[in-house]
């Protein structure tokens, strides 16, 4: 086989291929499993608080972080500082604008008619 050229025996033989494997019933899958286990219910309200402390969390770190640098531990790095800053502060977006599409969307509730 020569480098820069294209074998198309190559190629038909992969187009055969996948072909074959297209007709092919797939097993397993589409179907469920007759022991899976109904998917446990999640609390809203414990869900958004887990993820609210998360938040939280991410800040606090960062500001210890942030003072640690600031009284000179070498033990941390300015990346680090930076890094943790830039991580709570896109959770804090984050969650600010999901708390948005939330209030929106209450209000359209609200405002339709029955």
């Amino acid at each position: 086989m020569k480098t820069g050229m294209i074998d198309a025996s190559r190629i038909q033989s992969m187009i055969e291929q996948l072909k074959t494997a297209a007709t092919r019933p797939q097993d397993g899958v589409g179907r469920v499993a007759p022991s899976a286990k109904p998917a446990e219910k999640v609390d809203f309200a414990q869900a958004l608080k887990a993820q609210l402390d998360g938040v939280n969390g991410a800040q606090q770190k960062a500001e210890d972080l942030g003072k640690r640098f600031t009284l000179g531990d070498d033990s941390v790095n300015l990346s680090d500082v930076m890094i943790s800053t830039q991580k709570a502060s896109i959770a804090f977006q984050t969650t600010v604008q999901v708390r948005n599409k939330l209030v929106s969307a209450y209000h359209d509730i609200m405002n339709m008619q029955v």
